[in-house]
């Protein structure tokens, strides 16, 4: 299955399975899953990258342990909107997957997940920077799906 859009998603997966949200970075890539019914997005691992193919394997095992019939990922755009190389670098990295594995697969749009996230680490939480940089990640890929999630609600 190709790249949708957020809309289409919900009739390009299968019912009543969890879909995946990934915070693609350069060292890591943050996983969340939703639960089966796509009410609520929990952060699940921090995968730390290597080789694409490798980093594609770890992702479907994990994909396939949950059921996953989807993935929501974070397409980093610029302030003003526009797709700069880390946009280009978020579609090319489904487009790989997609080459490995019949994948369906959405984009949202995480301008300034992190900045949130690191937010609500610090003044909600109160985590030292050392945990922060341990969670950070899974913690904003869960942000990402949420909102694909909610927007899908609204």
């Amino acid at each position: 299955m190709p790249v949708v859009d957020l809309t289409a998603l919900p009739a390009a997966t299968a019912p009543n399975t969890p879909w995946f949200g990934l915070d693609l970075g350069e060292t890591t890539i943050g996983v969340a899953a939703s639960d089966r019914s796509r009410m609520i997005a929990s952060p699940l691992q921090t995968l730390k990258r290597s080789k694409f193919t490798q980093d594609a394997q770890q992702l479907f095992a994990l994909m396939d342990e949950r059921g996953a019939s989807g993935i929501v990922i974070g397409l980093p755009a610029n302030m003003d909107g526009s797709e700069g190389p880390r946009a280009q670098s978020a579609r090319a990295f489904a487009r790989n997957l997609e080459r490995l594995r019949s994948v369906t697969v959405a984009f949202w749009d995480e301008r300034l997940s992190t900045a949130g996230v690191e937010r609500f680490l610090i003044e909600g939480l109160d985590l030292s920077r050392r945990r922060r940089a341990e969670v950070v990640d899974r913690t904003a890929a869960a942000w990402i799906l949420q909102g694909a999630l909610d927007r899908l609600r609204a």
